[in-house]
């Protein structure tokens, strides 16, 4: 698990928390900062702060100590993270040369 601001511009997670003072929270719930949104990072300022971030449709910029208290979770870790379920139901129902084949795949993906 990671912080808004961990993630590079273009890259997409899921928003897990906001670890926020209350009226802050619901300021940006409001907005649609809310679990289980994708959150994506599209452009930093010059100076690199605030971040501009991409969720439910708008454009939101976050100052680096609000984004530090949002908590998210890299789609590409969830991705990689199914595919490993995946291989492993695959090689749990298979015979051997098949899980051979998955092992093979599974060292591709990583």
């Amino acid at each position: 698990m990671s912080v808004l601001t961990d993630l590079r511009i273009g890259e997409t997670a899921t928003l897990i928390a906001l670890d926020l003072p209350e009226a802050v929270q619901n300021y940006l719930m409001h907005m649609g900062f809310v679990p289980d949104a994708q959150v994506t990072a599209l452009r930093k300022a010059p100076a690199g702060d605030p971040t501009v971030y991409a969720i439910d449709g708008m454009e939101i910029a976050l100052r680096r100590e609000t984004a530090e208290s949002i908590r998210v979770r890299s789609n590409v870790e969830t991705s990689a993270r199914e595919i490993e379920v995946e291989l492993k139901k695959i090689a749990a129902n298979s015979g051997d040369s098949v899980q051979a084949e998955v092992q093979e795949y599974a060292g591709a993906t990583r």
